[in-house]
């Protein structure tokens, strides 16, 4: 079935799943970033009684409110996704996949949906310490959500906990807790979710500038830019530590993404990091000796440092990881993706060997091909691939992704700290020049966002699961028009909400906070 899917089929299926997951990711962040914003401010109506932080408690909370609701409905049509156009995905893992979904569905959504209703509704009917504590539970419930998300996620990108049976072609859970607390998975959430923080604080200072340059709101205003001031700076600098694990997480399981990123096609020592560069449009394959860059500026050693936490460690290039041949940490060498391929194809011939044997009762040969099976098990994945140059990822668009991320990342951290000193030294509601900076930083904390995105998922392509499954394996056998008319109404479904949501929040935004 895998060998008769048309690549178009691949190809929609594909732009489907991501058009949902980059709009979801719209909502996500902020969500997370202003559930925090929103529990501080009325922490501080808790301690001090002031009416005034009740009403910019209660502002925050409707721009969250309108944001979530959007964010769910994208959310549950992305996990409904898997079902539908990638069937063979949800049967070869969905054993341990569906678990922490599931979870998510159990425990966070319903608690989210619980406290969000005496969050909201609750004002002046339940104690301020209850309301206190729903607003906080709102912002753990959706940090939960987040966290079992991201365990789901995670897993793909480094899967483990889980045993193949041939018997029933599924890979099945054998160590929850290994899932759950899977390193890349870990530093995955907090980077993740930290980013959230960080696009919650860039809204709260760049709604608070618009009141600003509007002249109203004053006071709102600048105690609501103080504290997204303060948030952001917070957030901004765990975000650059939990990269920096994050990256080596990936050098230690996804060497070839790790590459992709670097544009880095020969391996070395004292491995430099491209601070600065432009690729050569002209290289067109990982092997035909062409420069990768028609200029770059590096940093001696700091990619060995990333990768290993060794200015003088080996990384491997994209040629090293194709070619093989290299040493690998446990002491063995790596294989080539020829040999990886070829091991792959006798794990599936295994695998059928096995099967048909069981079946005609015939338990030496069914013994002899479960061997076979098990010492070619981890390669099974690539027995799918049909070129090695698929094996490759775009490394331009990897390259340029995370370099937006970085030096928007460093940028965030810079203008939260000139926004903190303006707004404690001086009166930034009369810095038009700042404040309209401000304003427009806010388009730029989603870029950040979704270039992350791009580089997690677009770099670990071609595979659905790491060394496991190519998507061309995990994808439903369906028309490709059907797919092509849902990707239309989704786009189109997709881009009413987020007008709508826009709109709504605007209103509510130039309604302004019940403050005096």
């Amino acid at each position: 079935m895998i060998a008769s899917i048309d690549t178009a089929l691949i190809d929609w299926s594909r732009a489907q799943f991501a058009l949902t997951a980059m709009y979801h990711w719209i909502f996500v962040p902020l969500t997370l970033g202003l559930a925090v914003v929103m529990a501080v401010m009325e922490t501080i109506y808790y301690k001090t009684g002031n009416e005034f932080w009740k009403n910019t408690a209660k502002f925050w909370m409707k721009l969250f409110g309108i944001n979530f609701a959007v964010g769910v409905a994208t959310g549950l049509i992305l996990e409904f996704q898997f079902g539908t156009n990638w069937s063979n995905y949800s049967w070869f893992v969905g054993d341990i996949f569906g678990a922490p979904l599931a979870i998510e569905g159990i425990l966070a959504f319903f608690m989210e949906a619980t406290f969000i209703a005496v969050m909201f509704f609750g004002w002046n009917k339940v104690s301020k310490r209850f309301h206190l504590a729903s607003t906080w539970l709102t912002g753990i419930g959706a940090t939960i959500s987040a966290w079992w998300i991201l365990v789901a996620n995670g897993w793909m990108q480094y899967p483990i906990g889980m045993e193949f049976n041939p018997d029933t072609v599924r890979n099945e859970m054998v160590d929850f807790v290994a899932v759950a607390t899977s390193p890349m998975a870990v530093v995955k959430f907090f980077h993740s979710v930290l980013s959230g923080w960080v696009l919650g604080a860039v809204f709260v200072v760049g709604v608070s500038a618009w009141y600003l340059l509007k002249k109203r709101h004053k006071e709102f205003a600048v105690k609501s830019m103080t504290i997204g001031a303060i948030f952001g700076i917070v957030s901004s600098v765990l975000v650059v530590l939990t990269g920096d694990s994050s990256g080596y997480q990936v050098a230690q399981t996804q060497p070839m993404k790790f590459a992709a990123i670097e544009a880095h096609y020969q391996g070395e020592k004292q491995a430099g990091l491209i601070a600065v560069g432009l690729l050569n449009t002209k290289k067109q394959a990982y092997n035909d000796g062409v420069d990768p860059f028609l200029f770059n500026i590096k940093i001696p050693g700091f990619l060995s440092f990333l990768s290993q936490r060794d200015f003088n460690a080996y990384v491997p290039g994209i040629i090293d990881v194709m070619d093989g041949g290299y040493e690998l940490a446990d002491g063995s060498i790596a294989l080539s993706a020829e040999e990886k391929m070829q091991k792959g194809k006798i794990a599936i011939t295994s695998l059928a060997k096995y099967r048909m044997a069981k079946e005609q009762g015939d338990e030496q040969t069914a013994q002899e091909a479960l061997t076979s099976l098990r010492e070619n098990e981890q390669y099974f994945g690539y027995g799918y691939i049909k070129d090695k140059h698929d094996l490759i990822p775009n490394v331009p668009l990897n390259f340029y992704a995370f370099r937006i991320m970085v030096i928007l990342g460093g940028y965030f951290i810079l203008f939260f700290c000139l926004v903190l000193f303006f707004a404690k030294k001086r009166d930034i509601s009369n810095m038009k020049w700042m404040n309209w900076i401000a304003v427009l930083t806010i388009p730029l904390g989603y870029i950040a966002g979704q270039a992350g995105w791009v580089v997690a998922e677009c770099g670990r392509q071609p595979w659905a699961i790491q060394d496991m499954m190519p998507v061309n394996a995990a994808i439903s056998k369906l028309d490709v028009s059907s797919v092509q008319i849902t990707f239309t109404i989704f786009l189109v479904l997709f881009t009413i909400m987020l007008i709508a949501m826009i709109g709504i929040m605007r209103n509510a935004i130039r309604k302004g906070p019940e403050v005096a």
